[in-house]
């Protein structure tokens, strides 16, 4: 219990950032019209990739003995291409939607 108080404290200011990002996020998501919220977050996801390079130079500065720092990379690279490869698959879909129907 100490060690994680200890770490909680060590962080504080990440802690901060996550969570003023996930309120910010959940504010901006919430007031975006049902109409345009698939177009959005398919591009919001393809953008996701700069999650994949932070977290490819984050594991690459890290410590070999500091596992902490190197999961969390894996699932921030892992959970990154499942969100760019989700927002491309979205995005074709809906483009799908537009083109005219051949009549046969």
């Amino acid at each position: 219990m100490e060690s994680l108080l200890t770490w909680i404290g060590d962080n504080q200011q990440m802690i901060y950032i996550v969570l003023l990002s996930i309120f910010l996020g959940v504010e901006v998501i919430g007031r975006v019209p049902s109409v345009l919220h698939t177009p959005l977050m398919s591009g919001a996801n393809a953008i996701h990739g700069v999650v994949i390079i932070g977290a490819i130079i984050v594991m690459g500065e890290a410590d070999p003995d500091n596992y902490s720092a190197l999961l969390l990379g894996f699932f921030a690279v892992l959970l990154g291409t499942l969100n760019v490869v989700g927002g491309f698959v979205v995005t074709d879909r809906m483009l799908e939607m537009f083109k005219h129907k051949k009549k046969g």
